[in-house]
C-alpha cells in the first residue's frame, strides 16, 4: 500500500508524468473510497485519491483546522514529487483545495470544489453529538441519510454510513471543528486559477446558494448543477460526475 507523508493514496497510472494529475480530496469523516470508481480510474489523467491523516487506511490523529489539513497535503505532494495538479476536493476537501489554492497558487493547476462552500458553519448540536461516543451513531446515519437525495438507492446510503460509522468519533468531530472555523470569503477574488464548482441539485448539507456563491465569486469559476442529486453527488451520479470533471480537466 502506498504511503508518503503519513498519508495513504490510491494512484491511477503514477509513473505516466505525460497525464495531467489530479488529486482527489475526500470530505468529512470520509476516506478516498467517496470517489467513486468512475474518478479514480478517469480515462487519460493521472488521479491520486488520498486517507487524510486519522480516516481511512492513513494513520495518525484527524487535524482540526483546515489549515494543518492544507499542509499535509502540500507534504504530501512534497513527497511524491508532485509540483503542481489539479485538485477536486468534496465538502471539507473542498475548503482544503480553497485554502491550498489561495495560499500556495503556484501549485495548482486548476480546482474542482463539489458540495463546497467559501463557510462551513455546522449545527452546535452535530458539534457536541459528534463529540461523545453515546450520540455519535445516532448523528452519522442522521448525517448520511441527509447527504443523498430522498430518491437515493437504500444500498448506497447504508454504505455511506458504515464507512462513516468506521472512523473515530474523535476524527469526525475535529472534521467538524475544521470546517465550523473555516472562512475564506475575503479571499475568493484572489483565485486566478480555472475553477468547477459542481453540486447536486437538492443537496441538503450544503445547499446550492453556496455553490453559487463561490461561482459568483471567484473570478473563473463556472457552476454545474448536477440534477437529482444530493451532497454526496459523485456517489450518486458517478458517469454524470466523471464526464464533467473530464470535460473541465481537457480545457487546463
Amino acid at each position: 500500500m502506498p504511503y508518503a507523508a503519513d498519508i495513504y493514496y490510491y494512484a491511477y497510472h503514477p509513473e505516466d508524468a505525460e497525464r495531467l494529475p489530479i488529486v482527489l480530496i475526500h470530505g468529512a469523516g470520509g476516506n478516498h473510497l467517496h470517489w467513486p470508481i468512475q474518478v479514480r480510474r478517469l480515462s487519460g489523467y493521472r488521479v491520486y485519491a488520498l486517507d487524510l491523516p486519522g480516516h481511512g487506511k492513513s494513520k495518525g490523529h484527524g487535524l482540526h483546522r483546515v489549515s494543518d489539513y492544507t499542509e499535509q497535503v502540500l507534504a504530501w505532494m512534497d513527497e511524491v514529487n508532485l509540483p503542481k495538479a489539479a485538485l477536486a476536493g468534496h465538502s471539507m476537501g473542498g475548503a482544503i483545495a480553497l485554502n491550498l489554492g489561495i495560499q500556495y497558487p503556484e501549485r495548482v493547476l486548476g480546482s474542482v470544489l463539489v458540495g463546497a462552500g467559501a463557510h462551513y458553519p455546522v449545527n452546535a448540536t452535530f458539534l457536541e453529538n459528534t463529540a461523545h461516543e453515546t450520540t455519535f451513531q445516532s448523528t452519522v446515519e442522521f448525517l448520511a441519510s441527509w447527504a443523498f437525495n430522498l430518491g437515493a438507492n437504500s444500498e448506497l446510503v447504508k454504505a455511506a454510513q458504515k464507512q462513516m460509522l468506521e472512523i473515530r468519533p474523535s476524527v469526525l468531530h475535529g472534521d467538524f471543528v475544521a470546517c465550523d472555523a473555516f472562512d475564506a470569503r475575503e479571499c475568493l477574488t484572489e483565485i486566478e486559477h480555472p475553477t468547477r464548482v459542481i453540486c447536486g441539485s437538492v443537496d441538503r448539507l450544503m445547499p446550492v446558494k453556496h455553490s453559487q456563491y463561490l461561482a459568483n465569486q471567484i473570478p473563473s469559476a463556472e457552476l454545474e448543477i448536477i440534477p437529482e442529486a444530493g451532497h454526496m453527488v459523485m456517489i450518486e451520479k458517478p458517469e454524470q460526475f466523471a464526464a464533467v470533471l473530464a470535460e473541465f480537466l481537457e480545457r487546463i
